[in-house]
């Protein structure tokens, strides 16, 4: 099990960036797919057509975020948690995602890079 940990500058404030991750219609917006999301602890999710799914187990309005995901039987809970703060205009998103099997760890942190915060990113600084 690993554990993957990144921190990222997004050019939006945390309001926006929370609502990123917890809103299903803003999620779908910068995902291109539909979303199950709700702000209720104990509440489950899914994103990208069931691909990424889980428990909601933290909110923290504007400030945190904190999942569990599955990943089929594993006996340890892999948990994310996703922390933002501001920084003038933009915000620190930080991702800790913990237990993260060995053999889906790559694929996990390219889609978190490419897939997941790299397309947060792209919806708050579109190139047109």
């Amino acid at each position: 099990m690993k554990t993957f940990k990144k921190t990222f500058k997004i050019n939006a404030g945390p309001s926006d960036i929370y609502s990123a991750l917890t809103n299903p219609y803003t999620i779908e917006l910068w995902s291109g797919y539909p979303a199950e999301m709700s702000e209720v602890p104990g509440s489950d999710f899914s994103l990208w057509g069931g691909d990424i799914a889980g428990k909601n187990i933290e909110f923290i309005k504007d400030r945190k975020v904190v999942q569990e995901w599955y990943f089929g039987d594993q006996p340890d809970n892999s948990i994310v948690s996703i922390t933002i703060i501001p920084d003038k205009d933009n915000s620190m998103v930080t991702v800790e995602h913990s237990n993260i099997p060995d053999a889906d760890f790559a694929e996990i942190t390219e889609g978190w890079r490419e897939y997941y915060i790299g397309a947060i990113i792209n919806f708050f600084n579109p190139n047109f």
